[in-house]
C-alpha cells in the first residue's frame, strides 16, 4: 500500500538548486511507485508545515548545510516522523569534514593530512599551513557539491582560496593534495552497492565537473578486483565509523602507488540525472524508481525510548553470608 510521503527539498543554503532537482526526481519516482507525495519546500516555518502535512514518512532530498548536517533530522526526530538517510549525529559528523577525519584516523583509515581554519584565523594561515606544502586542496569544512573547492598551487593563492571557502559556513579545511583516481562507493542498506571512477579533464571534481558535463565515468573503476575490494572495504568502514544508516556515498582517492585515501562520506547523495549513486545502482540492474523505493523502505528514526529490562531468571543459588566473629 502506498504511503503519504513528504519530499523535503530546496532548503536555505547554496545547494538549493541541486536539492530541487533531487527532490523533483524523487517525487516522480515515488509517484510512479504508487505513493501519495507532497512537495515540502524547506525554509523558515518548516516545522509548522510538517506538523500539518499529515505524512507517514519524510524523504529528505536536501543537500548541504541546514539539510544534511543533522538540523532537519533533529526536527524530524522531535516530530516523531520517520525519515530517509542517516540520523542526527551521523549527519552532523559527516558534514563536518575535520571531525569526520578524526574519526577516520581513530579507525585506522588513511585520509589526507590537513587542518581546519576559521574565517577569524586567516592571519594565522602561514603558521597553520606549516610544511603541508603545495599543491593543496581547500574546501569548506561543512558543505557539499564541491562548492568553494579550490586546488591551490602556491602560497600567494592560499589566503584567497581559504577566504572563499570560509564563505560557506565560516570554516575551511586545507588538505594535502593527493594525485590519483577519484572513486566513489555507493552504500545501500549497510552494504556496498557498487563503485564508480570519476575522470575529469580538470584537476579535482569541482562543481562544474559535477553538474556541467565534461566528466567520464567508469563502472566498475579501472582497478584490479583485489584493490577494488580493499577500496570498498575502506568505504564501508568509514561509513560505519560515523554511524551512518540507510544509504550514502563515500569518496576516495586511489593513487598510482597503490595507496587509497578516504576523503569524505556523503549521507544524502544527489539523485539528479547526473548523480553518481543512480549510476552505480543502474550498473547493478537497479532502476531509478526501484532505488528511490528501496531508500524509502529504509526510512526510520533514532531509538529515543527507554527499553524495559528483561526479567532476571537465574537458577544460581545465593551465596550464604559469612558470620562475623567478634
Amino acid at each position: 500500500m502506498g504511503k503519504r510521503v513528504g519530499v523535503l527539498m530546496g532548503g536555505w543554503g547554496e545547494e538549493r538548486e541541486v536539492s530541487l532537482k533531487t527532490g523533483e526526481a524523487a517525487v516522480a519516482a515515488l509517484e510512479a511507485e504508487g505513493h501519495t507525495v507532497t512537495r515540502v519546500f524547506a525554509g523558515p516555518g518548516l516545522d509548522r508545515v510538517l506538523r500539518t502535512a499529515e505524512l507517514d514518512v519524510a524523504f529528505v532530498a536536501l543537500h548541504g548545510r541546514m539539510g544534511e548536517d543533522g538540523k532537519v533530522q533533529g526536527l524530524l526526530e522531535l516530530l516523531e516522523l520517520p525519515y530517509t538517510g542517516s540520523g542526527v549525529l551521523a549527519s552532523a559528523l559527516a558534514m563536518n569534514k575535520p571531525f569526520a577525519k578524526k574519526l577516520f584516523r581513530l579507525h585506522n583509515l588513511p585520509t589526507p593530512q590537513g587542518y581546519r581554519i576559521g574565517r577569524e584565523e586567516l592571519a594565522l594561515l602561514p603558521e597553520r599551513h606549516g610544511d603541508l606544502g603545495f599543491p593543496c586542496v581547500v574546501k569548506p569544512a561543512c558543505g557539499g557539491s564541491s562548492l568553494g573547492l579550490a586546488l591551490v598551487h602556491d602560497a600567494e593563492a592560499l589566503a584567497p582560496a581559504v577566504a572563499n571557502a570560509c564563505r560557506f559556513g565560516g570554516e575551511a579545511l586545507v588538505e594535502r593534495f593527493v594525485r590519483g583516481h577519484e572513486v566513489t562507493v555507493g552504500i545501500l542498506g549497510g552494504e556496498v552497492l557498487g563503485s564508480c571512477e570519476i575522470a575529469t579533464p580538470r584537476e579535482g571534481f569541482d562543481y562544474d565537473a559535477k553538474y556541467k558535463g565534461g566528466t567520464s565515468y567508469f563502472l566498475p573503476p579501472r582497478l584490479s578486483p583485489t584493490r577494488l575490494a580493499n577500496v570498498e572495504s575502506l568505504a564501508l568502514t568509514a561509513w560505519r565509523a560515523l554511524g551512518c544508516r540507510g544509504y550514502g556515498r563515500v569518496d576516495l582517492i586511489c593513487t598510482e602507488e597503490q595507496n587509497d585515501f578516504v576523503l569524505e562520506v556523503n549521507t544524502l547523495p544527489g539523485l539528479t540525472p547526473t548523480s553518481l549513486l543512480p549510476k552505480i545502482a543502474a550498473q547493478r540492474g537497479i532502476g531509478f524508481s526501484q532505488l528511490v523505493e528501496r531508500i524509502l523502505g529504509l526510512a526510520t528514526r533514532d531509538e529515543a525510548g527507554v527499553t524495559e529490562l528483561p526479567a532476571l531468571t537465574s537458577t544460581a543459588q545465593p551465596t550464604p553470608r559469612r558470620a562475623v566473629v567478634g
